[in-house]
């Protein structure tokens, strides 16, 4: 075989694999977007909107997985990595908003790296619900969502060798850590301010009978 027919071979591979990579990268920014609407949606507690939203997300990582499958390199490239990390954040916060379980990597077909690292992040949108929560003085619902914190956040730590081996992993750790921290100072605090309001109110009316049993 002729040299020059060997590199039209190359180039033509090529000029595949770079269509390949824009059509890839296109779907991850779509997919990345639609999550993030989704997130949105369910912190306005527009459910089904946000599962509507996921399911069209989740036919580009559906494509998204078969494209990686065929060319692993670039898969490990990480092209599609924040599309899959930020619909693994959309999917487990939707499905603590509905009251199920925390689905698995495999359930919602993402790799598992990008599943932990979405995991950790769903640890920021808990503690914006919780906020929104203790605004609507729903204090035990805002408890809630700090549990869920801190149930991910220790599961996660507990095992160590995630921590060295996913990238970036340890530094969300250390951010969730501190959010964690500055959520449980705003719920206790609510707590505290719940209990003392119900404390003053409960004593203004055994004021108000003792004075209309005097009368």
């Amino acid at each position: 075989m002729l040299l020059e027919d060997i590199l039209n071979r190359i180039r033509e591979h090529a000029l595949r694999k770079d269509e390949l990579r824009q059509e890839i990268q296109s779907l991850s920014r779509k997919t990345t977007r639609m999550s993030k609407q989704a997130i949105f949606l369910a912190h306005r507690d527009r459910v089904k909107e946000a599962k509507e939203m996921l399911n069209e997300a989740k036919l580009n990582i559906d494509k998204l997985n078969e494209m990686l499958k065929t060319h692993p390199d670039l898969f490990y490239a990480g092209l599609a990595d924040p599309a899959f990390e930020e619909y693994a954040e959309a999917q487990v916060f939707l499905k603590i908003i509905m009251g199920g379980e925390i689905p698995s990597h495999e359930e919602i077909n993402v790799p598992d790296e990008s599943y932990v690292l979405g995991l950790v992040d769903v640890i920021g949108e808990l503690r914006r619900r919780s906020l929104d929560l203790i605004r609507r003085g729903d204090v035990e619902a805002a408890e809630r969502c700090l549990n869920i914190m801190e149930t991910i956040y220790n599961d996660i730590m507990s095992c160590d060798d995630l921590l060295i081996l996913i990238s970036g992993l340890r530094r969300k750790c250390d951010i969730s850590r501190r959010i964690i921290e500055a959520t449980r100072g705003d719920v206790t605090t609510e707590v505290r301010r719940s209990v003392l309001s119900n404390a003053m109110r409960e004593l203004q009316k055994a004021l108000e009978s003792k004075i209309n049993r005097e009368e």
